[in-house]
């Protein structure tokens, strides 16, 4: 198994190939107004342009409705939506649309909450906010899903993390800033090239 490395957040061509040429296998645009990562529909669809045609781009929602998902997919075609469980189970999505559903860590979560094989996102109890799940509980999932662990994730740790939880994925975005919503382009290639040494230690 290769492991999935995507960097979220992105705002700028710059970072965009500078996650390309690390061996970033997708990348995510945020469409959350509030966030200071936030992009308009067509906006990130520019800036995905400039990344190679086999990344997976994203598109990263909280908890949207069904007219904010027809915009953010009018304006930006993207190939998969990441967003919450419940709401992800309420979208009409069109056809061949790969979702990513968003699970996060609380006292009453357990990994039993999520059905066995499930492709999903687990972070801390507030996304964007940098804070990190308990990876004993992310391990415990990681054994019967496929986890794409995220939430308090930088350079540093990422590989700490992989060694631990063993998780089919990592996702990054405030780890790789140098401040809210600017993204540093060494420190993007740093996580990829950490996360990748950590995966090839348990070959």
């Amino acid at each position: 198994m290769t492991l999935f490395v995507k960097i979220c957040g992105l705002k700028t061509t710059e970072t965009v190939q500078a996650a390309a040429a690390a061996g970033a296998n997708a990348i995510g645009f945020n469409f959350y107004p509030p966030s200071p990562r936030y992009l308009a529909p067509e906006d990130a669809g520019a800036l995905a342009a400039a990344a190679p045609p086999q990344i997976l781009r994203v598109a990263v929602m909280l908890r949207p409705g069904q007219s904010q998902w027809d915009e953010v997919y009018a304006g930006f075609k993207p190939d998969c939506l990441q967003a919450d469980a419940d709401s992800l189970a309420r979208l009409a999505l069109p056809p061949g649309m790969r979702a990513l559903p968003v699970y996060r860590d609380h006292e009453e979560f357990h990994p039993n909450d999520v059905p066995p094989g499930t492709c999903c996102l687990f972070e801390g109890g507030v996304s964007g906010s940098g804070q990190r799940p308990n990876w004993e509980r992310a391990a415990m999932l990681a054994r019967g899903a496929q986890v794409v662990l995220a939430g308090g994730l930088d350079p540093g740790n990422v590989g700490d993390a992989v060694r631990r939880v063993r998780p089919w994925g990592v996702d990054v975005s405030s780890g790789v800033e140098s401040a809210p919503g600017v993204k540093d382009s060494a420190k993007v290639s740093a996580f990829v090239r950490a996360a990748r040494r950590a995966e090839s230690a348990q070959r």
